[in-house]
């Protein structure tokens, strides 16, 4: 697939084992060819402080420390070794409150399992290829959850 996937840094985090060698055996398939496992969001954040990723992909549901409490670690501690880092968000729950909580998390993308190939690949160059501009908010800050550019009259957001 492509090339310059290869010189990218991804996490992968899931308290499947099995999960995550189905996860890491697709990014190798498409180019990926640095890639490091975490087994809940703890673990994660001991793994991207030690070595930062270029993209992570976290399961929702794992214990002791879900996905979503780690992306909202990532978004939001001041030790946060890069808080822009693109996070694509695994579940096997893909109901639209699901999928509203991840992106209020700050999460890039969402993938609800069970998860293909192809559908990870478009996931990563989308958010690679498209990025969106981050937002601060007093309640938010991470990728704009909009998906299109609308006028709003009276903007209170700070764009950066």
């Amino acid at each position: 697939m492509d090339s310059y996937l290869e010189n990218i840094r991804v996490l992968v985090v899931d308290d499947q084992g099995f999960i995550r060698r189905i996860v890491c055996q697709m990014l190798d398939v498409i180019g990926a060819k640095d890639v490091s496992e975490a087994v809940d969001g703890s673990d994660a954040w001991k793994k991207f402080e030690e070595c930062e990723s270029d993209l992570i992909i976290a399961d929702w549901e794992m214990k002791p420390t879900s996905g979503l409490e780690f992306v909202k670690r990532i978004r939001n501690d001041e030790a946060s070794p890069n808080p822009y880092v693109p996070i694509i968000m695994l579940t096997g729950y893909s109901e639209i409150e699901r999928v509203e909580v991840a992106r209020d998390s700050g999460i890039n993308e969402f993938v609800a399992k069970p998860i293909s190939a192809k559908a990870l690949y478009n996931k990563i160059i989308s958010v690679i290829e498209n990025p969106r501009q981050f937002i601060r908010t007093v309640t938010y800050f991470g990728p704009s959850r909009r998906r299109q550019d609308i006028a709003v009259e009276n903007e209170r957001r700070d764009v950066g």
